[in-house]
């Protein structure tokens, strides 16, 4: 089977040769890998890992992404953001906020809004067309659009926009109209150029904690149903299915959701007993497909290889004929050992024996990567 065939296998519950398997890693993670494996790049390491999915990007024409001296980097909605280090690794965070402490709509400066315009989508149909051929499946979007609560948060700051949730401020509803506009018809328009060839977009709201969920129903009713239910649409119109990243306890937004439309439920992160795997393909899997369940804040960092075989096991009994593409939590964090990671990969079967000459031939063909993906950060 190809990658395509047994992902679209998964997700029709119709069989596969073996699971699919979708993998993310902190960029030090990633480097570990390679290092391991004696790679260079990271298409070289995602079919060493037999990643089943690739993603297509539309080329960034907009303003000039500014970088300051004190060495952050400017995001879409004019925000800022600056590596935190820590114990071998780092992470972007924010470090200015230009909607912060702005309280009338008056106030609110609306040349940080970004526009759709500022993508060239004329490349997109050749990169699904060399995908297509290569037998992969096709993804659009990442886990930080549409976003509403997570990213706006980055721009306004995380009390403020939870606040600005109960009250319906005003500001934060223009931030997050323009916010739905942006990314929906960047959405459309990359779906309408690869021509019925992307298989999956891919946005992200993070629901909930790691115990329960994060805003009420009735205001998820209020300011995200419509919203979802319209990207929802417009998706399946293109012949596309729609996958959405939501960390934490998000299991109580799921048969609204499944309502409005959701395909795949990503990453579905298993930290109490009603978001266990198990759990949910009993409630929900009948209508809708996961992706991930292996924990990167328990198993993966902290436990020992037998475990992760065993979790593994356990989620190949649970779906022998489709409904999860297997992968991590979220990014597999700095710290996790390689013998977990590999023995993830490894008992799904999607880990190559050796590295054989296509996994070389890929670093030679792969364009340079660039220093840091704004699309896929922010």
């Amino acid at each position: 089977m190809t990658s395509r065939e047994r992902v679209l296998g998964c997700f029709n519950r119709t069989g596969y040769d073996r699971i699919p398997v979708k993998h993310e890693g902190t960029p030090e993670i990633n480097k570990l890998l390679l290092d391991h494996f004696g790679l260079s790049h990271q298409e070289q390491l995602l079919l060493m890992l037999g990643d089943d999915f690739r993603y297509v990007e539309p080329v960034y024409i907009g303003p000039e992404l500014r970088q300051f001296p004190d060495g952050s980097v400017e995001g879409y909605w004019g925000e800022h953001y600056r590596y935190a280090e820590f114990a071998g690794g780092r992470y972007l965070e924010s470090c200015h906020q230009p909607f912060a402490g702005v309280e009338r709509l008056e106030e609110l400066d609306r040349s940080h809004f970004p526009s759709a315009d500022w993508f060239d989508y004329a490349t997109i149909r050749a990169q699904c067309e060399d995908l297509r051929r290569r037998g992969l499946a096709i993804c659009f979007g990442t886990a930080g659009d549409m976003d509403f609560i997570n990213s706006i948060a980055r721009a306004r700051g995380t009390e403020q926009v939870l606040i600005d949730l109960v009250t319906d401020d005003p500001v934060y509803l223009e931030i997050m109209e323009a916010r739905f506009q942006f990314y929906f018809e960047m959405h459309r328009r990359a779906l309408e150029a690869a021509g019925g060839l992307i298989d999956f977009t891919h946005i992200g709201e993070d629901l909930g904690t790691q115990v329960a969920q994060v805003i009420s129903h009735a205001t998820f009713e209020k300011h995200f149903a419509q919203k979802f239910g319209k990207y929802f649409a417009m998706v399946h119109a293109h012949d596309a299915r729609s996958m959405m990243h939501m960390c934490g306890c998000s299991a109580a937004f799921l048969p609204r959701l499944i309502e409005l439309g959701l395909d795949v439920y990503d990453v579905v992160q298993p930290t109490t007993p009603q978001t266990d795997i198990a759990v949910l393909k009993e409630k929900f899997g009948a209508k809708l497909v996961f992706c991930g369940s292996v924990c990167v804040q328990t198993t993966l960092a902290f436990g020992m290889p037998a475990q992760v075989e065993s979790e593994v096991r356990r989620r190949l009994q649970l779906f022998p004929k489709g409904g999860l593409f297997l992968g991590p939590t979220h990014a597999i964090q700095v710290g996790s050992p390689l013998a977990n990671i590999l023995a993830l990969y490894r008992t799904a079967g999607s880990l190559r024996a050796s590295v054989d000459a296509e996994v070389r031939a890929a670093g030679n063909a792969a364009p340079a990567e660039t220093k840091v993906n704004m699309s896929k950060l922010f």
